[in-house]
């Protein structure tokens, strides 16, 4: 998700949850399908009803792809969609608009939120007036909600660290990170040390909190750069933020040097937007992982509109692809796929990346 100075904040469970969530398929009765338990008092009981969406920032080309997504998916799922509202990546901001929207009279919210534990204070607010929340993106530590829509974001820590570790034999690598305070950016962060860990010992990670501050990467990476000249590859944990950055930063140091030249970083990046993949095209970096804006919006609207019916969910697969877990906190996600790009298919036009500018 996705250069300017942002704040950005995107959780998972590694492939053994998966497979547990998987195995319990063979037990439950409707693996991933819906179950209608009635409206319960949430949203209006046919699944009609104004809905509120709630986005994180709007600096972010990830995220202004996103925002794009919403009233096109809204309109193809049935459902009515206010104007998204932008929280400008305040997370007290963000409760603030949650309570707006409730005040409102919405019978259903759609949020990403910006920080795991601060959502909590919205998520019971809307379980006090009886609105079905459905999250996207960043999975709350704890609140209620009816889904999580959101990649695997332990899988892109390791594709990056798999990725990196292919291609460099030893030396130093660096991730810059996202904020420890969403669980997007703790699950990345862990996900990519202990892959390297276990796989690559010759590799050394040095590591960038930088918030999901564009800024912030450009003055540590600059720093760090002054104190490791030698580094050999980066991760970027979120493209739409780091990318551009990065790039300026390399660039300023000639250390900026196309795939297949004398001196080329390594450089792994997560969002799937248009600039990584031109990046990619141009040799300035090797992969990122596709993050989903098309189908954050359209499964983000898919089951606000099913908890406005009154309708639950159970783990197992789904019919698009994905796997819905249960997370330790009891709360479901739907794990939409995530591929890796690189220059091998980086124009294929099913990517969401390759159809928006």
């Amino acid at each position: 998700m996705p250069g300017s100075t942002v704040r950005k904040r995107n959780t998972s469970r590694i492939a053994g949850a998966m497979a547990l969530a998987t195995g319990a398929c063979l037990v439950l009765a409707a693996c991933g399908s819906t179950k209608d338990t009635g409206a319960s008092g949430s949203g209006g009981g046919d699944g009609t009803g104004r809905v509120g969406v709630v986005l994180p920032l709007l600096t972010s080309p990830f995220w202004q792809s996103y925002n794009d997504y919403v009233p096109k998916m809204a309109k193809s799922e049935g459902v009515d969609a206010m104007k998204t509202v932008n929280s400008n990546s305040d997370p007290s901001q963000q409760i603030t608009d949650i309570n707006n929207q409730l005040n409102q009279g919405v019978r259903g919210l759609v949020v990403a939120p910006l920080d795991s534990a601060a959502i909590e204070a919205g998520l019971d607010q809307a379980e006090r007036k009886g609105v079905p929340v459905v999250a996207v993106d960043v999975a709350p530590d704890r609140g209620k909600v009816a889904m999580v829509v959101r990649a695997n974001n332990v899988a892109y820590g390791e594709k990056a660290c798999r990725y990196l570790g292919e291609h460099i034999t030893s030396g130093k690598v660096v991730q810059i990170m996202g904020d420890l305070a969403s669980v997007n950016g703790r699950d990345r962060s862990e996900a990519f040390r202990s892959c390297v860990k276990r796989n690559f010992p010759k590799l050394r990670v040095l590591e960038i909190p930088a918030k999901w501050e564009s800024d912030t990467a450009a003055s540590k990476l600059d720093t760090l750069l002054n104190a490791n000249p030698d580094i050999k590859g980066i991760y970027l944990q979120a493209g739409g933020v780091y990318l551009a950055p990065t790039l300026q930063t390399l660039k300023s140091k000639g250390m900026l040097k196309k795939a297949g030249q004398a001196g080329h970083l390594t450089i792994v990046s997560n969002d799937g937007i248009p600039q990584e993949f031109d990046a990619i095209r141009r040799g300035e970096i090797d992969a990122t992982v596709s993050q989903p804006a098309d189908a954050y919006a359209k499964y983000g609207m898919y089951y606000i509109k099913a908890a406005m019916q009154g309708k639950t969910f159970e783990p197992g697969p789904t019919d698009h692809d994905s796997t819905i877990v249960k997370l330790p906190s009891g709360i479901l996600e739907d794990q939409l796929p995530a591929p890796l790009v690189t220059v091998d298919n980086v124009d294929d036009p099913e990517l969401w990346g390759n159809t928006v500018r």
